[in-house]
């Protein structure tokens, strides 16, 4: 598993080193914030004063800019310390801490009221998806909140590449981690529908 690890780390990486500061050269950098999260953020208008937030897998950083427009204490991080270079770059004036960080070796005493997970466990072999579900569930405070947003897969067959969709099975190990399920739902989109995949969102609570 600790060769596995390595790989993913070096994988991430990788990629953002090559981009060369080209987003165009990234494939998931739409810079601008995810619009799933906007929607669930205008519908349920969470309070955020002296709310304290994480962005998993943060990227170039614009989900965790929105976050602190929007009032939260935001810490963003990524595995890629190039990405995490490049959005300190992006937002010199940000009020958002940005940090490296491993997904299977975070920092002991890190919980926030609301955790942020946005296609980073499709990102991550199969084989070592539960650890990580299980390391995204514990960042959650109590009575903290986690949204979640990724594809979902109807079976494990469809789990034939990078970015490996998520399948229901899979998501329940949030729930075994201690967090409750409070909504789940999945929507059509276009680029995805040849393959049989939709996207989830799933909002669970500590």
């Amino acid at each position: 598993m600790a060769e596995q690890q390595q790989g993913d780390q070096h994988w991430f990486e990788g990629v953002y080193a090559k981009a060369n500061r080209e987003a165009n050269n990234i494939s998931w950098a739409d810079l601008r914030p995810n619009l799933f999260m906007l929607e669930w953020l205008e519908t349920v208008e969470p309070d955020t004063r002296n709310k304290s937030a994480v962005v998993v897998g943060c990227g170039l950083g614009d989900d965790a800019e929105e976050l602190a427009l929007r009032g939260y204490n935001v810490t963003a991080f990524d595995v890629s310390a190039t990405a995490v270079d490049w959005c300190r770059q992006r937002f010199p004036d940000s009020k958002v801490d940005y940090v490296v960080a491993d997904l299977f070796n975070l920092p002991k005493d890190w919980q926030f009221d609301f955790v942020l997970e946005i296609n980073t466990i499709q990102a991550i072999p199969v084989a070592v998806r539960n650890t990580v579900i299980k390391a995204i569930a514990a960042l959650v405070a109590p009575g903290g909140t986690l949204l979640a947003i990724g594809r979902l897969a109807k079976t494990a067959e469809q789990q034939v590449k990078r970015p490996w969709p998520l399948t229901r099975a899979e998501l329940h190990a949030f729930v075994d981690a201690g967090l409750t399920e409070l909504r789940f739902d999945t929507f059509g989109d276009a680029e995805i529908s040849t393959l049989s995949l939709v996207r989830f969102q799933v909002t669970y609570r500590r």
